[in-house]
């Protein structure tokens, strides 16, 4: 179909360059500039977790200002240049997207933080920081991006990123984990190419904003329902949804455990958020007539995620596991479509980025004090090390569920919701998922930090040596998992104005479209 006639004739314009503007770009180009710094450093290795922290933390600073100007202004754009959207690129903010940059730059520089002990001084010189500040540059761009083909782009930024972390150590394992995540995720980066340019093709346009206010009026002549089932193919293999997650397990054991948290805790985040922006804010009616197929990938991928769980010694391929179950309960609440699963959705999307980075650095902090990551050989760390036994139990909680941690509120909605839309299964599913997730957990505390053991690893063993960096970040990281699990209405509010601005997307084309909007 041709794509339709545009007028460029007041395409351009002059605009001057504001301090929101500034805020909106800086999580992608502060990122950026620290990365080019530290690779004019890079042979001052000492220097890289400095200035990679400090880099993070502006980022999350500017981040969190533009969160609170979204939550009290609506929507935020800037184009780049001088020509306006559609014309131009351009970066939208609305509150999911700033939330979700927050969550994931708060995260990133706590992991920061654990490298200072854990990514030695070959790591450094091999790229461990430049890499991290490019992997969160292409983090940021993708939440922030109004262009769906740059949400392609920034997705291949932080693949690149992420293949150079997850060789770092050239270890065989690492290699061979690095070839399957590679070979699948361009199967899955293809799809997202292909669906685009069938999407150009279609709309003559790329801008989101200008997708979501033309889709109706091609409803009827377009081949939406093609691009829906392509999208959720694609961004599907993103987020590790049931059955294209064979990729995560194979390959998220293999690199530095404070990478793994990186990967655990964002990426599939990032999949998710593309599903949420592409099929509810561009493709709702389409969205509708897949919801059961969705639905029956999201039991699909929690239940047998969980299961996967269940069936590991290996902590790390326990959490990759947990990762592909949660991407599950996320997705159930885009099967739903409503405020409330929505809300749902999105609240456990914060939850799961700080849970899941959490329980990687735990895993870190326990093969430090214990000398493995097998089930088998750990035991006797909570007479050792209660301090850690006690960090593992809130997190655990937090993944499974369970107050009074920040797992509990998401599920709520999302049974809640589930019940509403005549959808008991469903609320069964994500009910199982939590049991399971309590048992598989509930094992991994038994007897790796409960269980007796002769003789346990001294600290000096340890990736970390003393664990005061590894109790620090725990100590960041569990503060807002118990805040959301205590005290989860801000979170909730954060939440349910996300979820409005995708099933309203008004404001969002407002910002993009102002005089039109006037009009």
């Amino acid at each position: 179909m041709a794509a339709e006639s545009i007028d460029i004739s007041n395409a351009m314009v002059t605009q001057p360059t504001t301090l929101g503007d500034w805020m909106l770009v800086a999580p992608v180009g502060v990122p950026i500039l620290f990365g080019a710094i530290l690779l004019m450093v890079r042979h001052e290795t000492r220097l890289h977790a400095s200035v990679a922290i400090a880099g993070l933390l502006l980022t999350l600073g500017a981040n969190a200002a533009l969160l609170l100007q979204v939550l009290a202004d609506g929507p935020q754009v800037m184009t780049m240049g001088r020509w306006l959207p559609p014309f131009g690129i351009s970066f939208t903010a609305d509150v999911l997207g700033a939330s979700l940059s927050f969550v994931a730059m708060l995260v990133a520089s706590v992991c920061a933080l654990y490298a200072m002990k854990d990514i030695g001084t070959t790591g450094r010189r091999y790229g461990f920081y430049p890499f991290v500040m490019l992997l969160m540059a292409g983090v940021g761009g993708s939440f922030l991006t109004g262009d769906i083909f740059n949400l392609y782009v920034w997705f291949e930024v932080f693949l690149i990123s992420s293949f150079g972390l997850l060789i770092l150590g050239s270890t065989e394992r690492q290699l061979d984990g690095a070839t399957k995540y590679a070979i699948l995720n361009l199967v899955g980066t293809t799809l997202f190419l292909t669906a685009t340019a069938y999407l150009y093709g279609t709309f003559g346009t790329l801008n989101m904003a200008d997708i979501a206010r033309k889709a109706e009026a091609m409803r009827e002549t377009g081949p939406l329902m093609t691009l829906a089932v392509l999208y959720l193919l694609a961004f599907g293999m993103k987020a590790a949804a049931f059955p294209v997650n064979f990729w995560l397990p194979a390959s998220y054991h293999t690199p530095r455990i404070v990478t793994a948290a990186l990967f655990g805790g964002v990426l599939t985040k990032v999949g998710v958020y593309a599903l949420l922006r592409v099929l509810v804010m561009l493709f709702p009616v389409e969205r509708a007539e897949l919801s059961g197929v969705i639905a029956w990938v999201a039991a699909g991928t929690m239940v047998l995620g969980i299961m996967g769980a269940i069936a590991q010694s290996d902590i790390r391929r326990v959490l990759g596991f947990v990762v592909i179950s949660g991407v599950g309960v996320m997705l159930a609440g885009l099967a739903l479509g409503t405020e409330t699963g929505l809300t749902g959705t999105i609240l456990y999307a914060f939850h799961s980025v700080l849970a899941m980075t959490a329980l990687y650095l735990l895993a870190g902090v326990m093969k430090g004090l214990g000398g493995s990551y097998s089930l088998h050989e750990l035991g006797g760390l909570y007479r050792s090390y209660p301090a850690m036994g006690a960090f593992a139990l809130v997190l655990m909680l937090a993944a499974a569920g369970l107050p009074p941690a920040s797992g509990l509120w998401p599920k709520v909605l999302l049974v809640r919701a589930s019940l509403e839309a005549g959808w008991p299964w469903l609320s069964f599913a994500i009910l199982l998922t939590g049991l399971l997730t309590t048992i598989a957990l509930g094992r991994v505390y038994i007897l790796a930090i409960w269980r007796d053991r002769q003789e346990v690893a001294p600290a000096g063993e340890a990736a970390i040596g003393r664990p005061g960096f590894g109790y620090t970040s725990l100590v960041l990281l569990c503060v807002p998992i118990i805040l959301l699990g205590v005290y989860p209405e801000p979170f909730i509010r954060v939440a349910a104005a996300a979820a409005g601005g995708l099933l309203d997307s008004s404001s969002y084309i407002g910002a993009v479209f102002p005089v039109e909007a006037v009009q």
